[in-house]
């Protein structure tokens, strides 16, 4: 990511550190050590928007307790993208994060994320973790109703990048085969 930004970049300069859902008290307080220490630091995802849906969050949390600035950096959102990409509501728009692991769970956070498209219109995103793909657009396409417009953006900022956009009729028309890639998922309202 740091060489797409700046192909001389020297990442010999930087230290790194890999901050995610397993990440301990004490590796959050090291890092805010190291950020204290060196001032500039910078949080990238490999995917989407730091501290969004993202274990960033906590150390952003802490830098907030601690006094340290932080700074936003305008940058691709995966999420954005793949509203803008969509072709859905994108006035009214609700992110919901992951969705529940458990099938019984998330059959029924995407029941209730549909009955909240209908009352409201207002287009419905969420994600999963790239090897989980499948399972979830399997469980989408067994729960959604047919007229539901959803769409999956894929890879997005990247040389693969997909975005398909169809009610779930069609979706359920077709073979769908999802790669283990950074995915959005949306519903919303069919134009």
């Amino acid at each position: 990511m740091l060489r797409r930004i700046d192909p001389l970049f020297d990442l010999d300069r930087i230290q790194l550190h890999r901050l995610d859902k397993d990440s301990t008290e004490e590796d959050l307080d090291a890092y805010l050590r190291v950020a204290l220490e060196n001032g500039n630091t910078a949080i990238l995802s490999e995917a989407g928007m730091p501290a969004i849906a993202d274990p960033g969050a906590r150390l952003i949390a802490r830098a907030h307790a601690a006094g340290v600035r932080v700074v936003p950096l305008a940058g691709p959102s995966a999420f954005l993208l793949a509203l803008a990409a969509s072709g859905l509501n994108g006035q009214r728009f609700c992110f919901h994060g992951y969705l529940p692991r458990d099938r019984h769970e998330r059959r029924q956070a995407i029941q209730q994320i549909e009955r909240d498209l209908q009352r409201s219109g207002t287009t419905q995103l969420f994600m999963e973790t790239p090897y989980r793909n499948q399972a979830l657009i399997g469980e989408l396409l067994r729960t959604l109703s047919p007229g539901t417009a959803l769409c999956v953006a894929m890879d997005l900022t990247q040389p693969g990048e997909q975005v398909r956009m169809c009610t779930v009729a069609e979706w359920r028309r077709t073979r769908v085969e999802l790669p283990e890639v950074p995915a959005v998922f949306l519903i919303g309202v069919a134009q």
